[in-house]
């Protein structure tokens, strides 16, 4: 069997309707694995669903919308009941509502922020991780940002709920490492998707940008896919609390 291989796994992904969630549920679902693909829009995750099931892979659509408690015990209660014990879950989906310095966020954005992309990863965690260690151990892959590792003066509440999931990933890989559950941190930098269009089409953001990055280049979303298969397959087994930064070395140069 391959090192790579997810066969006889589930895995749930949110916000795997597009962007890196997409890649990542099409790329795990090549690797064998029986993947649900959720998103606030019913009908954006079974065009998903149907594109992989249509490629010879096994994946279900449920819609959530992750700031919704209930939603959330729902996705993991009907991810049980269709497809069985969840192995791999990779919270992806995020929100951010708000572009500027945090001196003018409102509370509202600053709470909303707070609420979904640090809440959201908490609850489901622990809706999802006791019934992996029960079943024998599995993965947990938080799509974080460099905005974690980093200062901004536009993206700063969204940048604190960043750094927030890699602690997150450190806390919960302590917990539950002896249970065989293993939590990590993926942090992007600049990729070609939806939620980061206001970024790489305004050319002034983009060129400031990649002109620091040494491969001169943004990423796309499968660039990250590679890395969450890693993590979750047995490529991963003996990697946990960690944050993989995969910037086109941004970090590293900026």
């Amino acid at each position: 069997m391959s090192l790579f291989s997810l066969e006889n796994k589930i895995a749930l992904i949110t916000g795997s309707s597009k962007g890196i969630g997409r890649a990542i549920a099409e790329h795990m679902a090549e690797q064998g694995a029986k993947v649900v693909v959720s998103s606030r829009n019913q009908d954006a995750c079974e065009e998903v669903a149907a594109g992989i099931n249509g490629q010879g892979g096994e994946a279900i659509a449920l819609a959530c919308n992750i700031n919704y408690q209930e939603q959330l015990e729902n996705l993991v209660t009907q991810t049980q009941k269709q497809l069985g014990s969840i192995n791999i879950l990779v919270c992806n989906a995020a929100l951010n509502p708000y572009f500027g310095p945090s001196q003018d966020i409102p509370d509202e954005a600053f709470e909303k922020i707070m609420h979904a992309n640090i809440g959201s990863v908490h609850r489901l965690c622990q809706l999802v991780i006791p019934g992996m260690a029960e079943g024998g151990g599995g993965s947990v892959i938080i799509i974080s940002s460099i905005g974690g590792l980093k200062g901004s003066d536009k993206l700063g509440a969204y940048s604190i709920s960043k750094a927030a999931d890699m602690q997150i990933a450190r806390n919960l890989a302590v917990e539950w490492g002896p249970k065989n559950v293993r939590v990590n941190c993926i942090a992007p930098g600049l990729v070609r998707t939806d939620f980061a269009r206001a970024l790489w089409e305004n050319p002034e953001i983009y060129e400031a940008t990649v002109s620091k990055y040494p491969l001169r280049r943004i990423g796309e979303p499968h660039e990250i896919a590679g890395a969450a298969v890693m993590l979750a397959s047995s490529a991963g087994s003996f990697t946990t609390g960690q944050t993989i930064v995969i910037d086109g070395g941004g970090t590293i140069a900026g």
